[in-house]
Formats: C-alpha cells, sequence, structure tokens
C-alpha cells in the first residue's frame, strides 16, 4: 500500500532535527511539497534541506520562531505567496526543560509552556486562516506521552502536552465545520538528542514498562504522520493516537 502526498503543500515545525527531521522526509518522499521551520543552527538545517533537495525532493526551509505571533504571521504570508496554501500543518517544534518543581526556576515554566504550548497556539491560528478559507485542511500535532503518563521533573513538558492534546480536541470541533481535521500523535521514548538525558538517566528503568521491549525511532512516528497527512485518514478527527511501543499500558 502506498500512501501518496502528491499536490500536497506540508508545514513542519522544527522540521529539521529529532522526530521533526524524519516526517520532513518522510512526507518529501511522499510527494508532498514540504515547508521546514527551524529556529536556530541554520546551517545545519540547510545542509539538511540541500541534501534533500539534492534527491529531488521538493524541500523548503524558512527560520521562524513559534513563540512570536508576529514572525509567525509574516513568514506564514512569505509562504503563501511562495508555495501557495498550506493543505497539512504538523506542529512538531518543542523544547524539553525538565527539573524537579522546587528547583524548576521560572524561566524553565515559560519557555516550555511557550513553545510547545504556545507555538501550536500562534501556528495554528495563522494556519487556519488559510484553511477555513479554502474549506479544507489538516492539522496534526505532536504531544507525547508524558501527557498521560509523566516522569518525575516533567511538570513543565507534561502541562504542555496535555495542553496540547486539550487543544487538539477542542480544534476539532471548532473547525469541522469548515471540512479542517485535527488531530494529535503521542510518541513514546524516542531515540532522538532531546530525549537523551532521559534515556541515559532511567534508559532501562524505562523499557522494564514498554512493552515491545525498545525505544521507539523518529521513522516510527514519520511513518504515522505520512498517513494522518493524507486521504487515506480523511474520516479521523479529534484523536490521539499513541505510538509508544506500549508504553501507555
Amino acid at each position: 500500500m502506498q500512501v501518496s502526498l502528491q499536490n500536497k503543500t506540508v508545514l513542519i515545525t522544527g522540521g529539521t532535527r529529532g522526530i521533526g527531521r524524519a516526517m520532513t522526509e518522510a512526507t518529501a518522499q511522499a510527494g508532498a511539497n514540504v515547508i521546514a521551520t527551524y529556529m536556530s543552527n541554520e546551517a545545519a538545517a540547510q545542509d539538511f534541506i540541500g541534501s534533500l533537495r539534492s534527491k529531488g525532493l521538493k524541500v523548503h526551509g524558512i527560520k521562524m520562531d513559534v513563540r512570536n505571533s508576529q514572525q509567525v504571521d509574516e513568514a506564514l504570508a512569505t509562504m503563501e505567496s511562495e508555495h501557495g496554501p498550506v493543505h497539512v500543518l504538523i506542529n512538531n517544534a518543542g523544547i524539553v526543560k525538565d527539573d524537579l518543581i522546587l528547583s524548576m526556576e521560572d524561566e524553565a515554566w515559560s519557555d516550555v509552556i511557550n513553545t510547545n504550548l504556545g507555538g501550536v497556539f500562534n501556528v495554528t491560528r495563522a494556519v487556519a486562516r488559510q484553511m477555513l478559507r479554502a474549506r479544507s485542511g489538516n492539522i496534526i500535532n505532536i504531544s507525547s506521552v508524558a501527557a498521560s503518563r509523566p516522569g518525575r521533573g516533567q511538570v513543565n513538558y507534561a502541562a504542555s502536552k496535555g495542553g496540547v492534546e486539550a487543544v487538539t480536541k477542542a480544534l476539532a470541533v471548532e473547525l469541522a465545520p469548515r471540512n479542517v481535521r485535527v488531530n494529535c500523535i503521542a510518541p513514546g521514548v524516542i531515540t532522538t538528542d532531546m530525549s537523551k538525558d532521559v534515556r541515559d538517566a532511567a534508559g532501562d528503568k524505562i523499557l522494564e514498562s514498554v512493552l515491545l521491549k525498545r525505544f521507539g525511532n523518529p521513522e516510527d512516528i514519520a511513518n504515522m504522520a505520512v498517513f494522518m497527512a493524507s486521504d487515506m485518514s480523511s474520516y479521523i478527527t479529534g484523536e490521539v493516537i499513541h505510538i509508544d511501543g506500549g508504553l501507555k499500558l
């Protein structure tokens, strides 16, 4: 079974590292015109994008801070003028700043909430304007198993991802009359730089609770993202899909 994203423009925030990097490559390989955003390390981001373009894939990069609503609106206007409307939005940009509640600084709380949850709000609001005009669209938010099964020191991260799941369901209700679908993918512990500290500190203990006895790979999430971005998922909205090897159980 081959899933096609031909004639779709896909916007992926945080699309040049970790899970976002895998989703950018997978959606481009499925035929999409992909726009991947990044906030820092422009050289590395452009190297990645250039490597995909050299394979004939349609991938573009744009620097954007999802926390800055004005910057988001300006970037979206540029994207629309250069690439047309966005058909699929994947809200993936996120950070971690784990710490126990009594030692967590204000900045660690606000940075994680503003990026992981505020970023979803800022980018979705900007893209939804296009989708509502077109009476068609597909929004995929990336949450985490931490929303339902958080670990120690994840008060800020768990709150942000729990918020993302709540936003997903509320938006699914709000946008369905205009044929805009909203869903959420909740990864477990995936082998990326973001999860390295957690895997190093408690990897063996975590694996005891994973039914499949392995950590996930970014491609495990990317495969689901391709399916959810395609028309094959056209009757799914308001769902949180867990890809965690059974950790939630």
